[in-house]
C-alpha cells in the first residue's frame, strides 16, 4: 500500500467520503479511503432518517448516476413517507427513517465490495503538496501515501471542539477526537478558513417513554423507495414515529440555564444552521411561540434508542435533563446521551470550481461540510461530484458538471461557489428556479444517460430508464389521441363537480382538468384496458399523470432553460483582467476577480454583480 501511488485517496468516510471513494473507484480508479475509525463508515452522526424536502430529490439524483445513497437508504429503511404530497409534484419529497446500525453496516458492505477501493485506518494530518499540486497525504504516525489526486471530506472533525453547558473539548462528534493540522497546512498554501457550528438533541431510553400520551406518525399506506434499481423492495413493514410538544413550563426550565449556553455566553461565535435551529435558539427567536414540535425517532427496527428531533441544545446536561422530562410522555426519560453542539473548520466554497477542485491547488478537492454544507444529502452529492471529478482529471477526461437545469445537485455546486456560504448550507426547493423540471419522479430520465456515460449506471439501469420513458411518453400520446364520449367522461366529471361536455373531445383535455385524476381516468374503459395490456406500473402511471397535468408548466421552464442555456455558452476567458473595466462597478470587479466565474451566466449569479454590470462585460468580449 504505502509504495502505491493511489489515483486518488479520499480523506474522512462520511457520507461525502463515501460516495467519493465508490463513485472513483467504479469509474476504475485506483482509490484509497483513509479514516479515523473503520467502524464508523457512513455513520449518522445527526438524525437517523435520509431524504427530506428537497433532500430526497437530491438522493434520488444520486441513485439515478450510480452513487449508493439511494440502494442503502432503501435497504436500512424501517419507515417510508413522500412529503407535500397536497401540493404539486415539483414539491413531493421521499424521505425515509432509517436504521442507523444497519444504514453504517450496508455502506460498509457495499464499499467492501467495491473493485479498486482499498481501506486504511489513520488521521491524516496533513497533505503533501509540490509546485501547486497535490501528490499525497501523510499521517498522524508519519506514514505518507502518494495519490495523483485527494478528496478531502472532514466534515466536522477539523479542530471540532464540542459544547455542552459550560463544559467544552475537543472531538469530530461524541466520543470521537478531533482532526488538527490540515487546516493551518490550507491557510499556510492561502486559503480562506471559518468556524461554523452545528448540533445534535439528547439520545433517549425508549423504554423511559409513555408513546401513548404522543400522537403516533405512521408511514405512508403505500410505501415507495428511493432507488430506481429493482435490486431494493418497498417496505411491508414500518416502524412508526411519534410527536409530542414542549410548552412555557418547559421553555421556563431552558431559559434558567440561559446564563450557562455557550451561544448566549459567547463562546460560541460561529453561526449555526439558520433552519435547523437549537430549542434554545427557538425560544429566544420566537418567544411569541408557546410550543414547538418534538417529533421522537426510533434509530432502528430493535434498538430503544430514539433520537428527540427538534429539541437540538447545547445546554447543560442537567437543564436539558430537568427540561425534557416536563414535556408530555417524557416525565420519567432517561438519557443515553445529552444533545450538545460542535464548532468546526470549513473553508468558503468560493475558493473551488465547479468540478468541487480547489483554484489554488492543482489536484485537490474538497466536500462536504469542508465547504459549509449542512445535512447528510448535500455532503454525499458533493462527494459524489468530486469523485467523479477525480477520476475524470486522472483518466485526462472533460470534467463532469451538472448545470443549474440538470439537477438539484447542479443548483447546490453552483450556488456553494457562486456565492459562497457564511453559515451552514441546505438545499431547498425555492433555490432551484427549475423545479418543476428537477422532480424527484424523473431524476433518472434526467442524469441515467450521464451516469452511463461516466462508467457509473449499468447498461441494465439505463435499459430501464428507457422502458420507462418510452412507455410513459406512450401513455401520454394515448390520451392525445384518444377521444372520449359525452357518455363515458359526464359521470366521472359531475362527480368531481366539474364541467361536462356535450360532445366528443380528446383524453387529454379532460385529464388535464386540475380536480381529475388518474382514479378517475382508470373508470373509462378504454384507458384500464390499456393500463392491463400494458402492464403499467405505479412508477410509469405517476409520470404519465404529471406530463399531462403540468405540460404547460414544463414548457415554460423548459423555453427559460433554454434561454439560460445560451449564456452558459459563452465562456469568459480564464485569468480574465477584471481591473480594465472602469465602467464596471467597483465591488463587481472585486467579486468577479476573486470568484472568477466561466461563464456570463455564472459571473450574473454572482452577488454584487448587477445586469449592467454584465451589460459592460458582454460589450468588452464583443457581445
Amino acid at each position: 500500500m504505502f509504495n502505491e501511488v493511489y489515483d486518488v485517496i479520499v480523506v474522512g468516510a462520511g457520507h461525502a467520503g463515501s460516495e467519493a471513494a465508490a463513485a472513483a473507484a467504479n469509474m476504475g480508479s485506483k482509490t484509497l479511503l483513509i479514516t479515523m475509525n473503520l467502524q464508523n463508515i457512513a455513520q449518522m452522526s445527526c438524525n437517523p432518517a435520509m431524504g427530506g424536502i428537497a433532500k430526497g430529490q437530491i438522493v434520488r439524483e444520486i441513485d439515478a448516476l450510480g452513487g449508493y445513497s439511494g440502494i442503502v437508504s432503501d435497504t436500512s429503511a424501517i419507515q417510508f413517507k413522500m412529503l407535500n404530497k397536497s401540493k404539486g409534484p415539483a414539491m413531493w419529497s421521499p424521505r425515509v427513517q432509517s436504521d442507523r446500525m444497519r444504514f453504517a453496516e450496508d455502506w460498509r458492505l457495499l464499499l467492501e465490495q467495491t473493485k479498486n477501493l482499498d481501506f486504511y485506518q489513520e488521521m491524516v494530518s496533513g497533505l503533501i503538496v509540490e509546485q501547486g499540486k497535490v501528490t499525497g497525504v501523510k499521517t498522524s504516525l508519519g506514514v505518507t501515501v502518494k495519490a495523483k489526486t485527494v478528496v478531502l471530506t472532514n466534515g466536522t472533525f477539523l479542530n471540532g471542539l464540542i459544547h455542552i453547558g459550560d463544559k467544552n473539548f475537543g472531538g469530530g462528534r461524541a466520543g470521537e477526537k478531533a482532526a488538527t493540522g490540515i487546516t493551518e497546512q490550507l491557510v499556510d498554501l492561502g486559503f480562506e478558513s471559518g468556524r461554523m457550528k452545528t448540533g445534535t438533541p439528547p439520545r433517549v431510553d425508549g423504554r423511559s417513554l409513555d408513546f401513548s400520551k404522543m400522537i403516533e406518525q405512521p408511514g405512508d399506506k403505500n410505501p415507495e423507495k428511493f432507488s430506481y434499481l429493482d435490486i431494493t423492495k418497498p417496505l411491508t413493514n414500518q416502524r412508526s414515529c411519534h410527536m409530542s410538544y414542549t410548552s412555557e413550563k418547559v421553555h421556563d426550565l431552558l431559559r434558567e440555564g440561559f446564563d450557562r449556553s455557550p451561544m448566549f455566553n459567547g463562546r460560541i461565535k460561529s453561526l449555526g444552521p439558520r433552519y435547523c435551529p437549537s430549542i434554545e435558539d427557538k425560544i429566544n427567536r420566537f418567544a411569541d411561540k408557546d410550543r414547538h414540535q418534538l417529533f421522537v425517532e426510533p434509530e432502528g427496527w430493535n434498538t430503544v434508542e430514539y433520537y428527540i428531533n427538534g429539541f437540538s441544545t447545547s445546554l447543560p446536561e442537567d437543564v436539558q435533563f430537568n427540561a425534557l422530562r416536563s414535556v408530555v410522555g417524557f416525565e420519567n426519560v432517561k438519557f443515553f446521551r445529552p444533545g450538545y453542539a460542535i464548532e468546526y473548520d470549513y473553508f468558503p466554497p468560493t475558493q473551488l470550481k465547479h468540478t468541487l477542485e480547489t483554484k489554488l491547488v492543482d489536484g485537490l478537492f474538497f466536500a462536504g461540510q469542508i465547504n459549509g454544507t449542512t445535512g447528510y444529502e448535500e455532503a454525499a452529492s458533493q462527494g459524489l461530484m468530486a469523485g467523479i471529478n477525480a477520476a475524470l482529471k486522472v483518466q485526462e477526461r472533460d470534467p463532469f458538471i451538472l448545470q443549474r437545469d440538470e439537477a438539484y445537485i447542479g443548483v447546490l455546486v453552483d450556488d456553494l461557489i457562486t456565492k459562497g456560504t457564511e453559515e451552514p448550507y441546505r438545499m431547498f426547493t425555492s433555490r432551484a428556479e427549475y423545479r418543476t423540471l428537477l422532480r424527484q419522479d424523473n431524476a433518472d430520465i434526467r442524469l441515467t444517460p450521464k451516469g452511463y456515460e461516466l462508467g457509473l449506471a449499468s447498461e441494465k439501469r439505463l435499459k430501464r430508464m428507457e422502458e420507462k420513458h418510452e412507455a410513459a411518453e406512450k401513455f401520454v400520446q394515448f390520451f392525445k389521441q384518444t377521444s372520449v364520449t359525452p357518455e363515458e367522461i359526464n359521470p366521472v366529471l359531475e362527480a368531481k363537480n366539474s364541467a361536462a361536455i356535450r360532445q366528443q373531445d380528446k383524453m387529454f383535455k379532460m385529464f388535464a382538468r386540475p380536480n381529475v385524476d388518474i382514479e378517475d381516468m382508470k373508470q373509462i374503459k378504454s384507458v384500464s384496458e390499456y393500463i392491463q395490456q400494458h402492464n403499467l406500473d405505479s412508477e410509469i402511471i405517476e409520470q404519465t399523470e404529471i406530463q399531462v397535468k403540468y405540460s404547460g408548466y414544463i414548457e415554460k421552464e423548459k423555453n427559460n432553460a433554454d434561454k439560460l442555456t445560451r449564456l452558459e455558452n459563452i465562456k469568459i476567458p480564464a485569468n480574465f483582467d477584471y481591473s480594465k473595466l472602469q465602467s464596471m462597478s467597483l465591488e463587481a470587479r472585486e467579486k468577479l476577480k476573486k470568484i472568477q466565474p466561466v461563464t456570463i451566466s455564472q459571473a450574473s449569479r454572482i452577488s454584487g454583480v448587477s445586469p449592467a454590470d454584465i451589460s459592460v462585460l458582454l460589450v468588452y468580449m464583443g457581445r
